[in-house]
Parts: structure tokens; sequence; C-alpha cells
């Protein structure tokens, strides 16, 4: 898989279709790391989190509130965000590696999932849904 990588990231685009980033996999960071660029922001979380939260999609099994929200904000509840913070999930808590910046997992995560055909994602100006597919789409 070439695609993913630092010199060769994924360029995707909210759900709302409003911005655009890119992310790229550092398998060597420690832990394994997602790396998202978003402006001049940087932000990193779980490389772990695109397996994990497909897995909790298809548990799902209908459309997750995609739920966005900032790290000092509180997420509501049971949407993706508020997974992406639970102490119940598999990393034990926040997937977010960066303090200050693991907010917004509900927002930039599963535009990532729905690139491969791992999820469909609702694309409207505001509360925004996703829902997982069992694998890539045809």
């Amino acid at each position: 898989m070439d695609q993913g990588t630092k010199e060769n990231p994924w360029t995707l685009v909210t759900a709302p279709g409003t911005s655009e980033y890119s992310m790229c996999r550092d398998e060597a960071a420690d832990p394994p790391a997602l790396v998202w660029q978003v402006g001049s922001t940087t932000l990193k979380y779980h490389l772990q989190a695109i397996e994990d939260l497909h897995r909790w999609l298809m548990e799902q099994g209908d459309w997750v509130p995609l739920g966005a929200a900032d790290e000092g904000k509180p997420a509501a509840e049971g949407t993706v965000e508020a997974w992406g913070r639970d102490p119940g999930n598999p990393v034990g808590g926040w997937y977010g590696l960066r303090k200050g910046y693991r907010g917004r997992f509900g927002m930039y995560l599963p535009p990532l999932l729905e690139a491969p055909g791992l999820a469909e994602l609702t694309h409207g100006k505001r509360n925004n849904s996703v829902r997982a597919v069992s694998g890539p789409a045809a």
C-alpha cells in the first residue's frame, strides 16, 4: 500500500466537504501513529484506530453520529467522538496522542474509513453520520 506514507499521504475531506487535510501512517512512532496535517496543525492518533473504529462501527450495525468536538468540550453520547475518548475502548481512553489536540476524532478519522470502502458517510452541512461496511467496496 503506497498511499498513507509520509511521501504519499492520503488526502481527505471532512464529511461536510469544508476542509481538506492529509494523513499518513508513522509505524516507527511509539506507539504507532496516524499523523494528520490540518492547515498548520499536526494531530496524532493511535494507528490502531483504523481497525478499532471499523470493528466498533460493525458492532453498532447502523448509522452513528460523528459528534466531533475539541478536546476541552464534552462529546455527545453514542457518537464516534465519544467512543474515541471512552475508557472502555481498546486503548482505554483517548485515541489522540497530543495533549490539547486529542479531540476531533469524529471529524477526521471516518473519512479515512470511507476512502477504501470500509464505511459510508453522510455529507450534509452538519450532523453527519457514519456506518461500517464489511470490507472494501467492489
